[in-house]
């Protein structure tokens, strides 16, 4: 094994871990900086992949202003552990349920593509250029760029919704 790969294996691990600590953490804040340790790593990724362009866009961008957006959202929502209201059993059972039918609907979809490429042919573009790489996204792709806008966007004022507390009669 060379050199890369063990950094591969090294940054694949820690992606993964920190992945896992992010979900099974009981404190949002903490989750959320163990979010910013694999938004890190996986910008390690993309450096071995010979683009640092994308690696500091990355960097820049999620660890920076989405997660400063989301430690200001959890701040915001004011999430304290005793204050919080269990959900019953049977929602749990029923979140349950519903997360490995879609995990399973997604495996059986990707078992069943085929790769996009079969051989992968260099072109006469260099996509490290920025000048390229932005004239490829915001012409080719502007609509789908504006449309994770959007969905972004969406993603927080439902969980601001959700997580908003219910008022106790007094």
């Amino acid at each position: 094994m060379n050199t890369i790969e063990i950094i591969f294996y090294i940054l694949s691990a820690v992606t993964l871990g920190s992945a896992m600590l992010t979900i099974l953490s009981k404190n949002p804040i903490h989750s959320a900086i163990w979010l910013v340790v694999s938004f890190f790593s996986i910008a390690g990724h993309y450096a071995l992949m010979n683009s640092q362009f994308l690696a500091m866009v990355h960097i820049i961008v999620y660890s920076g202003a989405i997660m400063i957006l989301m430690l200001f959202t959890i701040m915001l929502m004011n999430l304290n552990i005793s204050d919080h209201i269990s959900k019953p059993m049977v929602t749990k059972v029923i979140a349950a349920v519903a997360f490995c039918l879609v995990g399973l609907t997604l495996i059986s979809v990707l078992a069943k593509t085929a790769p996009a490429i079969d051989t992968y042919v260099n072109g006469t573009h260099d996509y490290q250029s920025i000048e390229i790489l932005g004239q490829i996204l915001l012409d080719e792709y502007v609509l789908p760029f504006e449309m994770v806008a959007i969905l972004l966007l969406m993603a927080m004022i439902g969980a601001v919704l959700i997580s908003k507390k219910d008022r106790k009669p007094a």
